[in-house]
């Protein structure tokens, strides 16, 4: 590994990082706006100017474009380059239009961190700026043009990283446009990138325009719920409202990008119609109230339809926590079904998937990303998981072929992209042991146990993508218990009662049953129709674990404070001078917000099992699974396969 002394520390760094990182290592970081990890170096913006005083590079050269190499002696506080930093802010500022105060960038935006750290705080120009006219490019991303700087990132990112080709650079000389050829919504399923990959705020997220600075932010380490994948992120809320979802860095995982699935998909968790109260046949009431309610009314099915006519449903979107539990919560209650998941089908997929899973075989998105064969079998890449479709392109550019199996993986998708695969009839096809690190990449969704089997005997990495955020402790848990899917449990005609933890379960099966209970933040089918209703919390609003599709346990925390939001109030709280409200939320000090009283799902199964005369729960991770509570949420996670 080379050795370079850089502000006279001496440090040694691995081949082929370039200085600017090198010197990052050791807590230098100089102004940068074309350079980012992901997209590599173009020499693009002019501001990474270091000193190079001795070894085999001399002079004043952009740091993001010279690999390290042994004998190096670079200065980054050199007058010279130090000036040439300051006269590039003050180039790039020429035109920019100052309009930090309206400006939703301002607060978190590269261009005003490094124009004051380049000690340009003077307006010296005086001629007439550049200006362009926005574009409309769709409702989730807002334009601002004037304020480019011209670094290039958006369009490395969307065309070579991201494969789009409805966004480009246009013009020349000082009229350069970063933008579509018309107006319109971007096409690409990764477009929310552009957000946090520009570098002042020409790209910013109109979901959350002139909502909260930077500042008022309730931010938290946090995982995606919204496919199997477990991407890092990083929520952002005000007044207990989730107003926006930014990528989190995780290289073992999703890398330094998320799909537009998990950053534009706050509306379920600001839904106003959210379960926010316990309610016994559609009435508000205490949590007391409602446990008590369900306490006399599983004894009355018992009575009445007799011992063992109970299911207790969870779900592979229900956090771990709340999944460890379900067994004891069924044993307590007399259940005679315990239900890890609603489809037979699903259950059985998936625990096909994760009963073949090692530590081994398993791969990771870094895997895909790093492999020179992918081969997606049966698998629609963009529904099940759209950041692996985004790994297979990183693959696809290094030169890796990528082979498409079976009716289910789109052609057409896999264009939409920017990568052109080769179709085929089977996995069969493709002469996998000739390849150093190849990876075959299948679904839950259409790939049936056998067919998962069979690719198992492949004797190759496999990433597989489940149907939930937790499908993966689901299906362990499922296996462990021996449990049953709902569809199984009905099929037998004993069950007359149903307890839902955050099950999605059709209303079809919902049909004559003497019992329904539902602990949910969703408004479901199961929830509509409740007997008895206890409100969970979102993931943004508790503490928890995801296990992703690659066995990987991962902590997200609490972003925000449950309750209702002081936008979109149901209309019973709306008053007037002419129409006072009746159920205005209570004027008074509290430390409670209206509709507050939400608990995470375990604990309301926690508050069950003690009511019903269970032990106690402390902590819902305990046993095999305690080592997974205190797994830093920042970390890479944690592999489960030796729990």
């Amino acid at each position: 590994m080379p050795k370079l002394i850089v502000d006279n520390i001496e440090i040694e760094v691995p081949q082929g990082t370039n200085v600017l990182e090198a010197a990052r290592q050791v807590g230098f970081v100089i102004p940068h706006f074309c350079y980012h990890p992901a997209l590599g170096s173009v020499g693009a913006c002019r501001l990474c100017a270091m000193k190079f005083i001795d070894g085999p590079v001399k002079g004043i050269q952009m740091s993001c474009m010279i690999p390290a190499q042994d004998g190096m002696v670079v200065s980054t506080t050199d007058t010279d380059a130090a000036r040439m930093r300051q006269l590039v802010i003050e180039w790039l500022m020429t035109n920019h239009p100052h309009d930090c105060p309206v400006c939703d960038e301002g607060g978190e935006c590269l261009l005003q961190d490094y124009t004051i750290a380049g000690g340009h705080g003077i307006r010296n120009f005086r001629g007439k700026k550049r200006t362009f006219i926005p574009q409309f490019l769709g409702p989730h991303i807002e334009h601002e043009m004037n304020r480019c700087i011209e670094c290039y990132r958006c369009v490395r990112f969307y065309q070579e990283y991201a494969g789009g080709s409805d966004f480009g650079v246009m013009g020349s000389a000082r009229r350069v446009y970063f933008g579509r050829f018309e107006e319109g919504k971007l096409e690409s399923p990764f477009s929310g990138n552009l957000v946090d990959i520009c570098p002042t705020g020409v790209f910013t997220d109109k979901t959350a325009r002139f909502r909260a600075r930077y500042w008022d932010y309730e931010m938290a380490p946090s995982v995606c719920p919204h496919c199997s994948l477990g991407c890092n992120t990083v929520p952002a809320a005000r007044y207990r409202e989730l107003l926006k979802i930014m990528a989190r860095r995780n290289d073992a995982v999703n890398g330094w990008f998320i799909c537009d699935r998990g950053r534009f998909s706050n509306k379920a968790v600001n839904d106003p119609t959210r379960p926010r109260f316990p309610l016994v046949d559609g009435k508000e009431t205490t949590w007391d109230e409602a446990l008590d309610a369900i306490l006399m009314r599983v004894e009355e099915l018992s009575e009445i339809h007799g011992e063992g006519c109970l299911a207790v449903v969870g779900s592979p979107r229900l956090s771990l926590e709340g999944n460890v539990l379900l067994p004891q919560l069924a044993e307590v209650l007399g259940a005679s079904f315990l239900c890890h998941f609603t489809d037979r089908e699903e259950e059985e997929r998936t625990v096909a998937v994760v009963s073949h899973l090692t530590r081994k075989n398993a791969a990771s998105m870094a895997d895909v990303r790093g492999a020179d064969c992918i081969v997606v079998a049966d698998c629609d890449l963009l529904d099940e998981g759209p950041m692996m479709a985004l790994a297979v392109r990183q693959a696809w550019r290094k030169g890796a072929p990528v082979f498409l199996a079976g009716e289910n993986s789109p052609l057409d998708q896999a264009r939409q992209i920017g990568i052109e695969p080769v179709k085929i009839g089977s996995v069969d096809e493709v002469p996998l042991a000739s390849f150093k690190s190849p990876v075959v990449i299948c679904g839950t969704k259409h790939n049936s146990p056998a067919a998962i089997e069979r690719l198992f005997r492949c004797e190759t990495s496999i990433a597989c993508l489940l149907p939930g955020p937790n499908a993966f402790g689901a299906a362990l848990l499922a296996r462990e218990h021996e449990t049953v899917s709902l569809t199984e449990a009905l099929a037998t005609g004993k069950v007359k009662g149903i307890i839902a933890v955050e099950a999605d379960i059709p209303v079809e099966m919902l049909e004559g049953m003497a019992l329904l209970a539902a602990i949910d933040w969703h408004p479901t089918d199961a929830v509509q129709q409740a007997d008895v209703i206890f409100p969970s919390l979102a993931w943004q609003e508790m503490d928890g674990t995801f296990i992703n599709n690659e066995g990987r346990a991962q902590r997200f925390k609490r972003t925000m404070k449950p309750g209702l939001p002081i936008r979109g109030l149901p209309e019973r709280y709306h008053a007037s001078a002419d129409k006072p409200a009746p159920f205005h939320p209570p004027r008074m000090h509290s430390k409670m917000a209206p509709g507050g009283e939400a608990r995470p799902a375990w604990r309301v199964m926690a508050e069950l099992i003690e009511r019903f005369g269970g032990e106690g729960v402390d902590a819902a991770l305990s046993g095999k699974w305690e080592m997974l509570r205190d797994i830093y949420p920042e970390s890479e996670g944690i592999r489960v396969f030796d729990l």
